[in-house]
Order: structure tokens, then sequence, then C-alpha cells
């Protein structure tokens, strides 16, 4: 039996917050602690005054303390949801820093991250949030590193764009502090079928990155995502959503910061990375899939993109199973 003290993780709950992202993050170092058959967590819950607080579901849970009486710690997380700055008060910072002073690392589940940006304690860092609150907290907080990735560790701060992401967090940081095994464990328990990890990103809807009104360059993107195997030429493609080849440049260069060709062939190792990770396709079955002819040609470009070629990623994989 381990006689080291657990590790504790709070977690700041705020009206409305996300029941769904909170309980996937807990679930996690409670079947750390059923794996290993000893107490290596704990995740007291707290709101600003000890009282219960509602769900975004309408659940009240009663926290286990207020959070003036937080103590120990080695992560607390500012849990919230729907309507986040409606719940903003001055209090809220003031004992986010304390714990700061402390030298408790501080984390945002969901909207949480906007929480703590709100509290100016993420300038510098770099962070993630569900993507329906990317564009407000982009606009709101200029100084501020805003990823699209389910999740950002970045030295003292910890956050998670929200819904399950938070098991593929916890999963990360059980591996860091106590082995691979345990984590790949974990999942197992939970049935995922993979954990999500560092290159893996927010689905953000197109929709929401460029606005309604570019449906041209919309349909552009649903014809490029639909004929992954057999490409369309930039020529075909203009023609088929009615503008130039020029304009559809300039329309890719403007909403999505890269030439068609770039956004393309990104998509067709997307494609790629699910299809090794979630199938025991063979490397050569899944290039021809993504519209590569030459096995070069993916191997190169995928390493550019993820670090690694095909045959490291799939090694990687089995190295976790």
């Amino acid at each position: 039996m381990n006689t080291d003290k657990p590790v504790r993780y709070g977690f700041l709950l705020l009206p409305n917050y996300s029941m769904l992202a909170y309980s996937s993050a807990v679930e996690v170092l409670r079947m750390a602690n059923r794996l290993r058959h000893e107490t290596l967590y704990e995740w007291p819950s707290y709101t600003l005054d000890g009282q219960a607080v509602a769900a975004s579901n309408g659940v009240t849970l009663l926290p286990d303390h207020a959070i003036s009486e937080m103590q120990d710690l080695r992560v607390l997380f500012v849990c919230s949801g729907m309507r986040v700055m409606q719940q903003w008060q001055p209090a809220i910072k003031t004992h986010l820093v304390r714990a700061a002073k402390s030298k408790v690392i501080l984390g945002g589940i969901c909207t949480g991250t906007q929480v703590l940006a709100t509290a100016g304690l993420l300038e510098g860092y770099r962070c993630t949030i569900h993507w329906e609150n990317l564009a407000s907290l982009r606009e709101t907080s200029p100084n501020i590193i805003v990823s699209e990735e389910l999740y950002e560790l970045d030295r003292d701060r910890y956050t998670v764009s929200g819904g399950t992401a938070p098991l593929d967090m916890m999963y990360e940081l059980v591996k860091r502090e106590h082995g691979k095994e345990l984590a790949v464990s974990i999942s197992e328990q939970f049935m995922c079928d993979r954990m999500r990890g560092e290159y893996d990103r927010q689905r953000v809807p197109l929709k929401l990155l460029i606005g309604a009104d570019q449906p041209k360059l919309i349909e552009a993107v649903e014809l490029m995502e639909s004929n992954l195997e057999e490409l369309i030429n930039l020529d075909d493609l203009s023609s088929l959503v009615g503008v130039s080849r020029r304009q559809l440049e300039r329309l890719f260069r403007k909403y999505l910061g890269c030439v068609p060709s770039r956004y393309y062939l990104d998509l067709r190792l997307k494609k790629a990375r699910q299809l090794l990770l979630q199938t025991s396709i063979s490397i050569s079955d899944v290039a021809i899939a993504c519209g590569f002819v030459s096995a070069s040609h993916f191997s190169k470009s995928y390493r550019d993109m993820f670090g690694r070629t095909p045959r490291e990623e799939r090694q990687q994989q089995r190295l976790q199973l």
C-alpha cells in the first residue's frame, strides 16, 4: 500500500456548470483509485459559499466545502457552462489569485477557461475552450493564445474544451503521474476506443469559423470532404461551386488562412490518422483511401504534419495497448 498522501484535484462548481464535463474528469480519478486498490486521488468539490448549485441539466450537487476552505490542492479546476459571465463575481478572482500564489495549478473545464481569462490568469498561456466560445474568447482576450485542441497543459494552467474531453486530459495526467498502463486500463474500463491526445482537435463547425455568409466556400469544403479518395482538381472544384479559381483561392486565404491545396491535404491527412488509429487497414490502403498514389509522398506529408511517419504512428499506438 502506498503511504504517500493522495493527490488532490479540486473542482470549483459555478451555477449551470456542465455535469458531463465535470463527471468525466472526476470519474477518471475514481477509476484510478479502484484499479490500484489505494487512494491515489481525492477530488473535493467547492462552491463560492459552500451551498448547493445546480448544473446545466438541473441536477443539484452539494459541495464538500466553500472555496475559502480549500487546502492541499495540486490543481483547482473551475467548472462552468452556459451563460458563464452571468456567474462572474469579483470574489472568484480573489480566490483564484490566492490559489495561484499558493502554487496551485489552475484549470478551466468547458467555459471555466473564460473565468480564468476574466480573472487575468491566462495572459501569455496557451489555452482552449469549447468551440462555441472560441470566437468570443479570442475577441475579449487578445493576449491569450487560444487553440482548438481538446485540451492544453501549459505549465501551471490546464484547460479543456468540455464534453467528454476531460476524460482525455485526465488520462494524460494519470499517465504522467502513474504510468501509461494505468491510463490505458481506465480507458478500457470506460469502453473508450482510444485516448485522444495532443494532435486531436475539437470538431469546430465550419460555419462558425467563417460565417454562414460564405456559401461558396462552405460548398467547396464539403466537396473536398466527400472526395478524399478520388481528388477533385482546383479548376473542376471552382467550376462546381460557380466561382473562378482565383476567387476561390482568395476565399480560402481570407477565411481559412491557406490555399485550397493545403486545406485539401490537411483534410486527407486527418482522415488518414483516424484510419491508422481506429482501424487495422494496411498503411498502403490508408494511403489510397486518402488520395495518395505514392507511399513515399504519403509518409513524408504525414511526418511533416504529425511529426512521425504512418508506421511510427501505428507503432506508438501498439505501445499504448
